[in-house]
């Protein structure tokens, strides 16, 4: 009986080690452990920026490719943007955003651990202190049924700004009504609706100036851009996409003076966007929250707002948007 169990031992040892070498005779355990403390830091994050004054909403992809980790991210403003140095050693992530694109005098380090599914750690901050940051797993938000529509609901009455509030009170540009439009000040506050959606159907007319930059954000985390000056950018960047993630398909021409119509259906993270009529996205999935968002929690409800801070004049009329009845409309 002993003798069986002399045996026994071995072979059981034997047999897992070449169970190990099927999976791959060059690979050893170690290796192995390496890869799957890995693959729990890989996917998408919606991150916060814990500053003195405020919180800073952002977000972060990792990937692998080839057994390399790549990143990118959206800061405190801009576009998705990938990052020229992240690593994982001994637990530890680390990512680094270049000081070009955070207004800062160095390179901002941030460094964090993985806890259960929640991100934590710490950064250099532009001002020379030292910031706390979170990242919770972004949400699928998947919808197992299609939405029920209810009723259209006007949000601009075309009188006042009822129902709307600046991002910032002491900004000395300042939205106005004007014949009927609501008119974006150039490099002043955000406009943001009072009420939060979920999924919708919104609609939206918008006028621009010579050389204007504005956008309608989306939930208050995803915008839809509006401009006629940026050519020289990325096809993300202009009128009809969204920004820093997806290019309009056609892309309509420019155009200055003339009033122009957005038709967008936001469900869960699946986006069609309607320009004069004609398609530009067509059932595409928005990844992440625009630079400048209001905060990173995309399984929220949010407000649509539309963007003050860029430059020049956009005019907007018969803001109008429809939830659905199996969503939020708080």
């Amino acid at each position: 009986m002993q003798m069986h169990g002399i045996f026994f031992r071995p072979l059981v040892f034997t047999a897992f080690l070449l169970a190990l070498c099927a999976l791959n005779p060059s690979t050893p355990a170690a290796q192995i452990s390496s890869a799957s403390k890995l693959k729990a830091f890989l996917g998408r994050w919606d991150l916060t920026l814990k500053a003195p004054d405020r919180e800073y909403p952002s977000w972060l992809e990792l990937t692998e490719e080839n057994g390399v980790l790549k990143a990118q991210m959206v800061g405190r403003w801009g576009n998705a943007r990938p990052l020229p140095k992240v690593e994982i050693q001994n637990g530890t992530l680390t990512f680094v955003s270049p000081k070009q694109e955070e207004d800062s005098h160095e390179d901002l380090v941030f460094q964090g651990k993985l806890s259960g599914t929640t991100l934590s750690g710490t950064m250099n901050a532009p001002d020379g202190s030292a910031w706390h940051w979170t990242g919770r797993r972004a949400p699928a938000l998947k919808r197992s049924v299609p939405p029920h529509w209810g009723e259209p609901v006007p949000l601009f009455n075309g009188k006042d700004l009822s129902g709307w509030h600046p991002s910032q009170t002491n900004s000395a540009a300042k939205w106005t009504v004007q014949q009927g439009t609501l008119v974006s000040p150039g490099h002043g506050a955000e406009l943001i609706n009072d009420r939060k959606f979920e999924d919708f159907k919104l609609h939206v007319e918008f006028n621009c100036g010579e050389r204007s930059n504005s956008g309608v954000y989306l939930r208050g985390r995803d915008e839809v851009q509006i401009e006629n000056e940026s050519e020289q950018e990325p096809p993300s960047h202009h009128t009809g996409g969204i920004y820093g993630f997806i290019a309009p398909s056609p892309e309509l021409p420019r155009k200055t003076g003339e009033w122009q119509s957005f038709d967008i259906t936001l469900v869960g993270r699946t986006v069609t966007v309607r320009q004069n009529g004609q398609t530009i996205i067509d059932r595409k999935e928005i990844p992440g929250i625009t630079g400048g968002a209001l905060d990173s929690h995309e399984e929220l409800p949010g407000p649509i707002y539309l963007q003050g801070s860029e430059a020049g004049h956009v005019a907007f009329r018969n803001i109008v948007i429809t939830p659905a009845k199996n969503a939020a409309g708080l």
